[in-house]
């Protein structure tokens, strides 16, 4: 199942200081609510897990997040999510874009999810796909 998702969010931090966290991979690992780095494997590429609720099921995935393009000059960055479902056939993968302006940017996502959350419905997985980015872009702005 495909799932295009926007958000926006806005910091009090300049423009500098928000994109330096954006290539923090690991305090923008952290702040995705039940997500933490397993370890660095480049500057650019961490491996890292989640913990995801989806109603009464838990789910846990395994992957690696790495920064795929980065243009410092249109504070622009292309990343991209692999994981695996522990324990399951599924996976979740996505295509996250941050484009930084002056008190904010954007969160463009694109993901691509099979397995047991797929199982749950489109309501339910965008709904709780959404709540989580929706989380994290709240988040943003104390990085």
């Amino acid at each position: 199942m495909a799932v295009e998702l926007h958000h926006t969010f806005s910091t009090g931090k300049s423009p500098d200081e928000s994109w330096a966290s954006i290539l923090d991979l690991d305090h923008v690992v952290s702040s995705v609510e039940g997500g933490r780095v397993v370890e660095a494997t480049s500057p650019t590429s961490v491996k890292a897990e989640i913990k995801v609720k989806m109603g009464a099921m838990s789910l846990s995935y395994n992957g690696t997040v790495e920064i795929l393009e980065q243009d410092n000059a249109a504070r622009r960055a292309v990343m991209r999510v692999k994981s695996r479902e522990v324990g399951g056939q599924g996976f979740a993968n996505a295509t996250v874009v941050f484009t930084l302006t002056d008190g904010g940017g954007t969160i463009d996502t694109t993901a691509q999810i099979t397995g047991k959350a797929a199982s749950m419905g489109e309501g339910v997985m965008v709904g709780v796909l959404d709540a989580l980015i929706n989380d994290f872009a709240g988040k943003l702005a104390a990085l």
